[in-house]
Order: structure tokens, then sequence, then C-alpha cells
């Protein structure tokens, strides 16, 4: 039987088709996963006649929307995609491999028409009886368009409409032959809790401002052995979103740097080394133009004026039609996150015991958010880095209100024990003796030689008095561009060189990416933040230690000092042995 499945990814590393690293990626992933197959270990087969079957079942569809109706002709990307989600099984019961499904891909690549065909397959020409599926979205108009693709499947073939009942009433499909439904949601997240589905479509990803939708339908499936969440979006403008997150993890199981078997990814984009402007390069973000030159054609006037016109019609052309996770405005700090990522290390305090640091501060005014950084300069190879710690307080009564305002996990951040909760003051004001008793702690614990404490003075002067009893230096920090503006920049500039290490802090992470840049007449920046549940504390609290750190005396890293020479030491050994 043709495995058109297999044969798409052999012609994309064969370079027969355009496609950027991460489809190459999966491409290897899917032929190497083959191979393991083969070894009795491996819990998963390719079984190629159910790739096939879905496949085989797409093109029975007819498309009935423009002047004539034409019979549904996979492209080799779709056939990839539908065949992998079908195909693979486990070698135990034959159950479905992949339960999550993540699939990225540019403006009208038929990611809507991909949903619509899984809605239809699964609904009504598998075993499976009694099956919920959603179509959901933050919209109902939203969670309508998948759902209207299956009604245009269906209306547009007798045959097919006798296996379904369309309610547009209510926007619900029965599935005539197992008894399943098929029903369109939008942002009413209750209406979905407890249910368990067999499919679970969220469409748009990108649009989602939480990820309660996804984590409800997710949640359903944990029980059911073929179950399936499929995210088909494209690229989004929010850096901050569950979706960018998604991306980002995805891209890390491509990588090979997080492993799960069950998660099914497929990311459409160019490389990061590619001409934005050369349309050849375009097809690797939208892969149906490799089978339509003229729409390529189309896309040549589009790009010249995003280009001539800037402003939004640039940003939305690169992330929307381009495909790109980039914040594209002038005034965010830092554009590509993953430079931030790319610090992570599994070093901890621990590593840096009796080496001379920085601490930053940034006190709430009340209820809200308090954070402290401490940033240690090191040498490495004689290259001067950073490594940044830090840690945040909020008040016990504060945090559901946050939850909600800010739309982030205050809930998890504490069970990590990124962020302390504070109890005193009826919960509900920030108490600074937590603070100093966490500061204390940690400068005992780990016999750190702390040069300057560095605060911002607004809101210092109930706390200024406690904070000198502990016997540093502290030095206030004006908060204007004038003052902050050589620190922004250095650390900015540091982070992108390679030069700044954390320990993952995901509280850090969100507060840069929530962090713009404010200018004044002299072009000097600082940070800023553009609402007021977008929190920068954090990233605050780092700049103001970096203020003293990025001039301060650096020294070897003694731990990082012994470590290479004992490899040294053992190479040299070695190499003895064997003259």
């Amino acid at each position: 039987m043709q495995d058109r499945t297999t044969q798409y990814a052999a012609d994309v590393l064969a370079g027969k088709i355009i496609a950027g690293d991460l489809v190459k990626l999966a491409c290897k992933r899917h032929l190497d996963d083959i191979e393991k197959s083969k070894a009795a270990p491996y819990k998963y087969y390719f079984d190629v006649e159910q790739a096939e079957r879905i496949i085989e079942f797409a093109e029975t569809l007819t498309i009935a929307e423009g002047e004539e109706e034409e019979q549904v002709e996979c492209y080799a990307f779709q056939c990839f995609i539908l065949g992998n989600l079908n195909g693979w099984r486990t070698k135990t019961g034959g159950h479905r491999r992949f339960r999550t499904s993540y699939v990225q891909l540019g403006r009208q690549n038929g990611k809507s028409f991909l949903n619509g065909i899984l809605a239809a397959y699964y609904g009504n020409f598998e075993k499976y009886k009694y099956g919920q599926i959603y179509c959901t979205a933050t919209k109902k108009d939203q969670s309508l368009i998948v759902f209207n693709e299956i009604v245009k499947f269906i209306r547009s073939d007798p045959d097919l409409d006798e296996c379904f009942n369309v309610h547009e009433h209510n926007s619900t499909i029965d599935c005539l032959l197992t008894h399943s439904k098929i029903k369109a949601l939008s942002g009413d997240t209750k209406s979905i809790d407890g249910f368990r589905p067999y499919l679970g479509i969220v469409d748009e990803y990108h649009a989602h401002k939480n990820d309660q939708m996804y984590k409800l339908l997710e949640g359903g499936i944990k029980k059911m052995k073929s179950a399936l969440i499929s995210v088909i979006t494209t690229a989004g403008f929010d850096l901050k979103s569950p979706c960018y997150a998604l991306y980002e993890y995805c891209v890390k199981v491509l990588k090979g740097i997080a492993h799960n078997d069950s998660q099914f990814v497929y990311i459409a984009q160019m490389d990061e080394t590619d001409d934005m402007w050369t349309p050849k390069n375009w097809i690797k973000a939208n892969p149906i133009l490799q089978y339509d030159l003229e729409a390529l054609e189309n896309m040549v006037p589009i790009a010249e004026t995003a280009k001539e016109m800037g402003g939004s019609s640039l940003r939305d052309f690169i992330v929307k039609q381009l495909n790109m996770w980039i914040q594209w405005t002038n005034d965010v700090y830092l554009k590509d996150m993953e430079l931030w990522q790319n610090g992570a290390t599994k070093k901890t305090l621990e590593d840096f015991r009796g080496q001379k640091c920085y601490v930053g501060l940034d006190l709430s005014a009340g209820g809200d958010l308090t954070s402290l950084a401490i940033v240690f300069p090191f040498l490495k190879d004689d290259v001067r880095k950073y490594f940044v710690h830090a840690h945040s307080f909020i008040p016990k009564r504060r945090v559901e209100e946050h939850i909600k305002t800010d739309r982030t996990e205050y809930d998890l951040w504490i069970r990590d024990g990124l962020v302390t909760v504070t109890e005193t003051m009826g919960g509900v004001k920030t108490d600074y003796r937590y603070i100093l008793t966490y500061l204390e702690k940690i400068i005992t614990d780990y016999e750190l030689d702390v040069q300057f404490i560095l605060y911002d003075p607004h809101n210092a002067s109930a706390f200024l008095t406690d904070l000198e009893a502990l016997g540093f230096d502290s030095v206030a920090v004006t908060q204007s561009a004038k003052a902050l503006n050589d620190a922004t920049v250095d650390f900015r500039l540091e982070i992108e060189s390679g030069n700044v290490e954390h320990d993952g802090n995901a509280m850090i992470k969100w507060s840069i990416a929530n962090a713009k840049t404010t200018s004044n007449s002299f072009g000097e920046i600082k940070i800023d933040k553009e609402y007021q549940t977008e929190r920068i504390d954090v990233i605050d609290a780092i700049i103001d230690a970096w203020t003293a750190a990025m001039k301060g005396e650096v020294k070897q890293n003694t731990a990082e000092s012994v470590e290479e020479w004992l490899k040294l030491y053992e190479a040299s050994k070695k190499k003895q042995a064997r003259g």
C-alpha cells in the first residue's frame, strides 16, 4: 500500500520539498520512530493502512466553496499531518499514539479544513460510539469556522449527508452511525467542565488569553485510550499567551530537549537565517504555496506594501503570513524571548557560595507584587558572565485577584517556590519583614558577599531603616531614563550575547515578556509596561541590581575553575596512561 506520510518525510529530508528546519525535524522524528518501532521495547508502530484510511476518506470529500465543486486532493504536507495522527498506534491495543497535536501554519493554509476532516472522520467513521467532539474557540464566530467547514463537507455530498444530522440552531451535529455528537463551543468554559472529548479542537489558539479551554479538554481525556486534542493555529502577537508557551514546548520536543511520545508537532516557519523578503522562503511558512505558484506570486505585492507601510501592516505580514512569533513593535524590550531561554542552566545559589553579588529590590505600594533579584558577575574563560536569581512576594488575600487580573499562574509559582505568600497585615498588604527574613537567610546560608543593595526609593521610606539594619550598603536608584539607561541597555545586550545565565525562573521570563521601553527627549530608555496588569517588578529589580553589577569587580567562579581543572587533570592522566 502507498505510504504518503512516510514519502513526504523522505522527500523533505531529500530536499525535494521546500521546508524549514522544524518541519525537517518533524520528518526526521517520523522516520527515526519507524526504525525504533522495529525493536520490541518501543511501544508504538506505524500502521500504513490506518494512515491511508483517513487520507482516502479526506479525498472522498467535496469542496463546494467557489464557482465549481471539486474533489478534495490532499497536499503532501496534509497527508503527513493526517497520516501521523491516525497512523501511529500503540503495539498493545492499537490505540492512537498521539493524544495532543500542535500544528502551526501561515494564514490560508487549510487549518480549519484539516480540523474539519478530523471531526467528520472521528465522529462517524471510527469504531468509537457515543463520542463527544468539540470545536472550541474564544468566540462563537471563531468556533463556528471549523463547525461550518464540517457542515459544508456534509451538505456537498448526498451520501455523507445521510450519515449526519445538522442542527444549526444550537451548533450541533449528530453522527448517525456512531451516535456521537459534534458541537461548537466558545469561551463559556464551564459548559465543557467534566466532559470527555473523543476529539477536542482548539481553533486559533494564539487568540486565547488563558489555557482554561485547552486544560479542560485535556483533563477530560485522561481515561480515554484514543482521544486527541488538536491545536491548529497561526503564530500570534502575544508572547505571554498559552499558545506561545505550547509552541516553545513543542519546539523543544522536535529538538529533543523535551521528550513526549504522545505529542505530535508540525511547525511550518522560516529559519532564522532566511531572508524574509525572498518569496521562495515563504513556502516554509506556507507549505500550500509549493503547489500554488499563482498564490505565491500574489503574496509579492502584499509583502511589498507591508515593507513600505511598516507599522501594523508589517507586523501583520510577519506574524500572519510568515507565521513568525515576533512581537514586532519598537518598544518591546526583548523581541526574541528564545535568547533569554538559551541562558537557562542547572546552576543554583549553591554554585555561587561566597561570591560577590548585588541585590536589587522593587517594592510594591501595597497589595501588588514585590520582587528582589540577586546578580552575580563572574568570569568564565575570561568572559564576563552573570547569573541571576529572583524571588517575589504577594499578600495571601490578593493571590486569587491577581491570578484573574494578571492572567497568569501565581498559584503554580507559589507551589514551585518562586513566590512567597505573606500572611500578616491582614493578608492584603506585603509585609516587608518577609523580604528581610528571606534575604537574611539566603545571605547566611550561602555566605553571600553582598556589595550593595539597590532599591527603588518609591515606597521604600518605611522599609529603609530595617534594610540598613542588615549592615549592608544601600543605594537608592532613581527611576528615570537618565539613571537607568545604561543598565537597561547593557542587560539586554548581555542577554543577546549569551552572557546571562539563570535557573529557568518562569516569573523572570514572564516579567521580561511584559517589558516595554520608554524614552526621554535624549533617547535614553527605561523599562515600562503597556497595561497595569502586566507586571514588570522582577525585571525592575534586576535592572536596579544591574546598575552596580555591570560595573563591579568580578573574579573567576571558584566552583567552575575547580571543575575545569579537574577535567584537565583527568584528561592529562588518561593521556599519560595511553602513552
